[in-house]
């Protein structure tokens, strides 16, 4: 028997794109980490290139655009480096570019080495591919991101190879760029990046980086799930560096800040947040952070069940939420990764997000759910 029809059809955002953005948040520069929409007609294999549904990754930009939130794009939520390949994440920085130039959108983009064999490369192949990637970004009009290379990861040998290879492509960017630090609870093979597994001595590494060419280094961010660590970085940053929080377990403290300042954002949170992520930074705009705590710190529940280990693998609730907020016609991720977490995960995802009031139409949400409980069988609809 056929699954029933929804009974409204998808939300606004699936469909249409806002004529413009709404204008930036003014206290704090918010990135959203946007996930990319799977094309699931498309007859293809997770060893193949990526097929994506290039009208709804889109037509999602501009849901986050229209809030006000600046897209990062091509990075580790958009599934980069787990079935978005280079040739797919070079077309989508490139029609994401166009897009947040007709519509004044904020937009930064991911700069990596993914275009290599996952087999270990000489430094010199790594160096380029870096260069390849930069330019792409650069002629498009994004901000660059330096993301971590799990190429640089096994093939450096010390703290002076990371600090060689950083200081070649910040000497000749056009623009300066945000330095990106992912911890190992988002990808493993990361451990020891910056050239040491010990973090106190990886920072100072990361930290002569950025001190070298402080004027080629927009900001730094830091998705290492430590708040501290996080906060005593940030507090050593020269001036003109942000810190973009990438924390997504205690985003509203170190965006509050403290007497000592404060990180800005660039969360993959923020893909199912955006609504409440920039109604509540508008608060901060206001000077209420009283009001920005009390609207965003309910939302850590639900942040702290979708990034629970393996981390790596929220991604797959991040595109379960869209697809029951009506952002997307189907739950298919590239690479089959919607099986990536457990029914009961995705139950509960659904529950807390349910709770949150993040579903512009809970009914059709709520028929979703119940379609995908029912592709598991009536024991788990019940369950």
């Amino acid at each position: 028997m056929s699954a029933p029809a929804d009974p409204h059809p998808p939300g606004p955002d699936s469909a249409t794109r806002p004529s413009s953005a709404r204008p930036p948040l003014r206290s704090r520069t918010v990135f959203a980490a946007a996930h990319v929409v799977a094309d699931p007609r498309a007859g293809t294999t997770p060893d193949r290139p990526a097929a994506v549904d290039w009208d709804a990754t889109l037509a999602f930009r501009h849901h986050l655009w229209s809030h006000g939130l600046g897209v990062a794009e091509a990075m580790d939520t958009a599934q980069r480096g787990a079935g978005l390949d280079w040739s797919a994440a070079a077309e989508l920085i490139r029609r994401t570019a166009a897009e947040a130039a007709a519509v004044g959108g904020l937009l930064a983009c991911g700069v990596g080495t993914d275009q290599l064999p996952p087999h270990p490369a000489a430094l010199a192949d790594i160096r380029r591919a870096y260069e390849e990637q930069l330019g792409l970004v650069e002629d498009a009009g994004g901000r660059p991101v330096l993301m971590a290379s799990r190429q640089l990861a096994g093939a450096a040998t010390g703290p002076d190879d990371y600090r060689e290879l950083y200081g070649h492509l910040l000497r000749q960017t056009t623009r300066p760029v945000i330095l990106h630090w992912l911890g190992p609870m988002f990808d493993p093979v990361l451990a020891g990046y910056w050239g040491s597994t010990e973090p106190d001595a990886a920072t100072e590494t990361f930290l002569a980086i950025i001190t070298d060419h402080p004027a080629k280094v927009d900001g730094v961010k830091i998705s290492l799930l430590d708040a501290a660590r996080e906060v005593a970085l940030r507090r050593r940053l020269p001036p003109t560096v942000r810190c973009y929080t990438g924390d997504d377990f205690h985003y509203p403290e170190l965006i509050a800040g403290d007497d000592h300042g404060f990180s800005h954002a660039l969360l993959g949170i923020f893909d199912p947040l955006a609504a409440p992520a920039a109604a509540a930074v508008r608060l901060l705009d206001s000077g209420d952070t009283a009001g920005f705590r009390a609207a965003l710190d309910p939302t850590v529940a639900l942040a702290r069940h979708l990034f629970q280990a393996p981390t790596r693998h929220y991604k797959t609730g991040i595109v379960l939420l869209a697809w029951l907020a009506g952002h997307q016609p189907h739950f298919t991720m590239l690479g089959g990764l919607q099986s990536a977490r457990s029914l009961p995960h995705l139950r509960r995802a659904h529950q807390l997000a349910d709770g949150l009031g993040l579903f512009p139409d809970p009914e059709l949400a709520a028929h979703r759910m119940r379609q995908l409980l029912t592709a598991y069988g009536p024991e788990a609809e019940d369950a």
